[in-house]
């Protein structure tokens, strides 16, 4: 009907409101190609949402609208996209697969209240399995598995399970469909619940095939078992041998799943829309509803205070994501965390301390907004053109002050320096990267004083060039890159004298300044109490040789050559200087000749102080699986690492060291190349240290010729 009406042009039907019990939040998480976005559009054809499935091979879908994703076939960012299943509207978010989004799958999970893990039937659990899993674990939610693909050839529906029942066996993973198969092809689920078979898309059900009896009675078994676990009355009965009625087992087993003692499996081939109507149901069923979910902790002017998903509650909304488009403007993605959110209305962003006028909501399908009255507590929606909200902001009631935590994003690990590629997007560059990152809280930019570059940082190369082509695509900057110079430092090792005399008659006024002076090494014995710990500047001149007027313009020659760097081209640091003697002339010394004296009196006592480079030294923390334990140590003492200590455990092994910042730029991509993409680590600065004597003459060459050809 609403496709009826769009094509004649008339105003799109308005989705119907739905109260917070029939409401479920639930976000697809996988590894990369298990098929979620096409899970996602079976889905929606099979509730009706749409009259026909689209691709991901054709870019036709609904979860994956952006340029970016249909030419590089994968999802790259989530997709909020809503649809209705007997009364229950199911909001359906859809995350990338690709390690390098996972800042998209954090914050999906974060406004989720369950999950479902999708599995490729050929390939099993993998690299991205093992990530998301551990990801739902950290939001406690409760989970379907849905072993996917089963069309394939090769799948393998036993093997497949054998990998998720290793993965998660804390959360015993139970199977409630089996595969229906015919002379070896996937034809339909058998589901063990209703104890009836499913065959493909618009199909009624049928008995289960007597060939499939003796399976389904073993796996009844085991789901009645989780089912009367799920219920300590139940339970007990069940052990004293006594049968539970259909409607007891569906009561136990949803506890069972609530409580995350189980996860139910479940099979499907998305392409071929079958075993859909299983999962839709399954979630109906078995999934909780908002206020089924533990109340979330939130800091309000009384305190902290737990927050239940109710329409009687204070109003309080989080902004979970933000997209920004140079036509649409600024779309904020949010949760009604409690009460009840009108269009039409005014509400405080308490993040910010300001108010924001509401003007539309809507439920999202893909890039399609669907209008709406209202949001009950623990709906997802959208509002367009707020003008502060940003991702992870907290409105709500202005007399209530209720903070939301935010969601815990990992640190960037890959850099790249950025430039304008032409003098017209030297103006727009600031700009973009400012609406890059608030687009996408895992993206970061900087200005690096010591290198003059703007700094681009994100989870991976695929990461940043994907956000690179959508700064021009979307915004119209074009920017080129580069890898990061390294921020080395210089400093002085000893003590060093020297004086300089500028002198300059050209006709008319001269410049005439003398300057002697002593650079030292600054410690805590010449440092001032509480004084600047990278540099000080004194005077020593007695008897008026240099009249107190002009040290001004001295100290500024000599921080001029701290800026820029005596050495190599990078700021100087730890110097103390002291000025001792020196000369002027009545007539022809001005600030700006002592400024130059400064200057050369400052090189010349560098050179003769021992200067040496300093580099960036950082702590890495390494997590692998042990397998690849002895790969990482070697390859980490290849970069010059200082391994500070190893631990091991479930399987994981985990290295901690000090690593000088040039060695380990590139690191993600060479760690995924190591542990197949099972290896994660973090960076943290400590210290400058001095760049041994064999590698310092060409770091200076470098800089000197980088220098020249600028």
């Amino acid at each position: 009907m609403a496709f009826f009406f769009q094509q004649l042009g008339l105003p799109k039907i308005p989705m119907k409101e739905y109260t917070t019990d029939h409401i479920r939040n639930v976000a697809l998480v996988g590894h990369g190609g298990s098929g979620k976005t096409s899970l996602v559009e079976a889905m929606l054809h099979t509730s009706g949402a749409t009259t026909r499935m689209g691709r991901v091979e054709n870019g036709s879908t609904v979860s994956d609208y952006e340029d970016e994703e249909r030419n590089r076939k994968m999802s790259i960012s989530t997709a909020l996209v809503a649809c209705e299943y007997k009364d229950h509207k199911i909001n359906l978010l859809d995350t990338p697969g690709f390690t390098d989004f996972v800042g998209e799958v954090k914050s999906a999970l974060q406004v989720a209240d369950a999950a479902i893990v999708v599995i490729d039937a050929v390939a099993g659990v993998e690299v991205g399995t093992e990530l998301v899993w551990d990801y739902c674990d950290e939001h406690n939610l409760p989970r379907f598995v849905v072993i996917n693909k089963l069309d394939r050839e090769n799948a393998n529906f036993q093997k497949a399970l054998a990998s998720v029942q290793k993965l998660a066996s804390d959360k015993k993973p139970i199977p409630v469909t089996l595969p229906w198969e015919e002379q070896s092809n996937f034809k339909g689920v058998i589901g063990l619940l209703s104890q009836r078979a499913w065959p493909g898309a618009g199909a009624k059900t049928e008995p289960i095939p007597d060939e499939y009896e003796e399976a389904v009675s073993a796996a009844r078994v085991a789901l009645e078992e989780a089912a009367a676990e799920g219920d300590d009355e139940l339970l007990m009965r069940y052990l004293e041998g006594e049968e539970l009625s259909p409607d007891e087992i569906e009561h136990g087993f949803k506890a069972a799943v609530l409580a995350g003692s189980c996860s139910p499996v479940l099979v499907a081939s998305a392409t071929e829309e079958t075993g859909i109507d299983a999962l839709l149901l399954g979630i109906s069923r078995y999934f909780p509803s908002p206020a089924e979910r533990p109340a979330v902790s939130a800091e309000t002017f009384a305190g902290t205070e737990l927050i239940e998903a109710k329409d009687s509650g204070p109003q309080a909304v989080f902004a979970f994501k933000t997209t920004a488009d140079p036509f649409v403007g600024r779309l904020s993605y949010l949760r009604v965390m409690s009460g009840v959110l009108e269009s039409d209305s005014r509400i405080h962003n308490h993040t910010r301390k300001t108010d924001e006028r509401i003007g539309t909501l809507h439920v999202m399908r893909g890039k399609e907004q669907i209008p709406v009255k209202r949001l009950h507590a623990g709906d997802l929606g959208t509002i367009p053109k707020l003008g502060e909200t940003v991702t992870g902001d907290s409105l709500g009631d202005k007399g209530y002050g209720m903070r939301f935590p935010e969601v815990e994003l990992p640190e960037t690990l890959f850099a790249v320096a950025v430039r304008p590629r032409t003098q017209a997007d030297s103006v727009k560059m600031g700009p973009t990267l400012s609406r890059l990152c608030e687009e996408d809280l895992t993206l970061g930019y900087h200005n690096e004083a010591a290198t003059k570059q703007t700094i681009l940082k994100g989870m991976g190369d695929q990461h940043i060039e994907i956000a690179l082509r959508r700064a021009e695509s979307k915004f119209g900057t074009a920017l080129d890159t580069s890898t990061p110079k390294v921020p080395y430092r210089e400093t002085i090792t000893r003590t060093g004298n020297s004086q300089y005399r500028h002198k300059k008659q050209s006709g008319g006024a001269g410049q005439f300044g003398e300057v002697h002076m002593r650079i030292e090494p600054l410690t805590e014995a010449n440092m001032e109490p509480e004084g600047d710990a990278g540099f000080r500047f004194t005077s020593e001149v007695f008897g008026g040789s240099i009249s107190s007027n002009y040290m001004t313009a001295i100290e500024k020659g000599v921080r001029g050559i701290m800026s820029d760097g005596a050495i190599a081209g990078f700021p100087m640091e730890k110097v103390f200087v002291a000025i001792t003697d020196g000369k002027e002339h009545p007539v022809d010394s001005k600030p700006i000749a002592f400024e130059i004296a400064a200057r050369e009196a400052f090189k010349q006592a560098v050179s003769a102080a021992g200067p040496v480079l300093l580099e960036p030294i950082m702590l890495i923390d390494i997590t692998v699986p042990e397998g690849n334990m002895g790969d990482v140590m070697s390859d980490i003492n290849g970069r010059r690492a200082h391994v500070k200590g190893m631990d091991s455990g479930r399987g994981k092994s985990v290295v901690t060291a000090e690593v000088p910042l040039a060695e380990v730029q590139h690191y993600v991509t060479d760690l995924r190349s190591i542990t197949q993409g099972r290896g994660v680590f973090s960076l943290k600065y400590l210290r400058h240290e001095q760049v041994p004597s064999h590698l310092e003459q060409d770091v200076i060459a470098r800089a000197k010729e980088e220098r020249e050809n600028t």
